[in-house]
């Protein structure tokens, strides 16, 4: 399982998250105590916001903890609103364009978690793509397949139901294919203005969701930054969060029964 990190606020250097915390995300590259795997060596990459709409971005597939670059761009950038990413592969090679974040035009997306079965779905998943869509595919994991089906349902219109449609989808295709569902999903999103994030899961183990007050606005981790227990919220299980200039928001999830309904018919895969 991976971790993650991202942030939402007045302007921040991203090394308060991503390095100067006790259990900063690249301590927890090494030494992750709240995910099955301890070590998340298999690649990172950082996406901020800046004055420009499209997020930038940094990937590479050395561990998070023996990249000087990592450490220098992190104390130097400041931004109000960024991803981070340290990935224990779970599916895809380990190759920098299967490191998270994804971005696409003013969208970034990183990802903890699963789809089981994802080599029979991935066909039919992709078929669900438009052109421009099917061809902004460049790695070969679930997590990426997984953002621009979000992307094909209306993510840029609404972004929590459009990847309720998505989940939905792949949950009714997976029935429909192997007869079984299984997704775990903990994931956070942005279009450069508001932090989207989501904690779900088929069998109730998603992947752990905390939130805290960082500096003067929020950050969304997949683990405590530091030993402060009171300070992080942890998000339920089933859960969407939408961090704006308002706060932090936290409504029930799940996935959009339509799109699993319509997954089972050849007609929806082959649309």
């Amino acid at each position: 399982m991976c971790r993650w990190a991202a942030y939402r606020g007045d302007p921040l250097y991203l090394e308060e998250l991503v390095s100067s915390p006790a259990h900063s995300l690249i301590e927890q590259s090494h030494c992750a105590t709240r995910a099955k795997t301890a070590t998340n060596g298999d690649g990172f990459g950082i996406a901020w916001y800046g004055d420009r709409p499209e997020p930038g971005r940094y990937r590479d597939i050395l561990p998070a903890w023996s990249d000087c670059n990592l450490k220098s761009l992190a104390r130097q950038i400041r931004s109000p609103l960024f991803l981070a990413h340290v990935r224990a592969a779970t599916g895809g090679g380990t190759r920098r364009d299967n490191c998270h974040p994804f971005v696409f035009e003013n969208w970034s997306f990183q990802h903890n978690g699963q789809i089981s079965n994802f080599d029979r779905l991935r066909r039919p998943m992709e078929a669900m793509l438009d052109d421009r869509l099917f061809h902004a595919r460049s790695g070969t994991t679930d997590s990426e397949l997984l953002f621009l089906l979000a992307m094909q349902f209306g993510m840029a219109v609404n972004p929590i139901a459009a990847m309720a449609e998505a989940i939905g989808f792949v949950e009714g295709l997976s029935l429909h294919l192997t007869g079984s569902v299984l997704v775990r999903f903990t994931s956070a999103f942005s279009d450069g203005r508001s932090l989207y994030a989501i904690r779900y899961a088929t069998d109730r183990k998603a992947p752990t969701l905390y939130a805290s007050p960082v500096g003067s606005g929020n950050c969304l981790v997949s683990e405590p930054l530091n030993d402060d227990v009171d300070a992080w919220r942890e998000i339920p299980d089933g859960s969407a969060v939408m961090i704006d200039d308002t706060g932090v928001h936290v409504s029930p999830f799940q996935p959009e029964e339509r799109a699993a309904d319509e997954a089972r018919t050849p007609a929806a895969i082959s649309a």
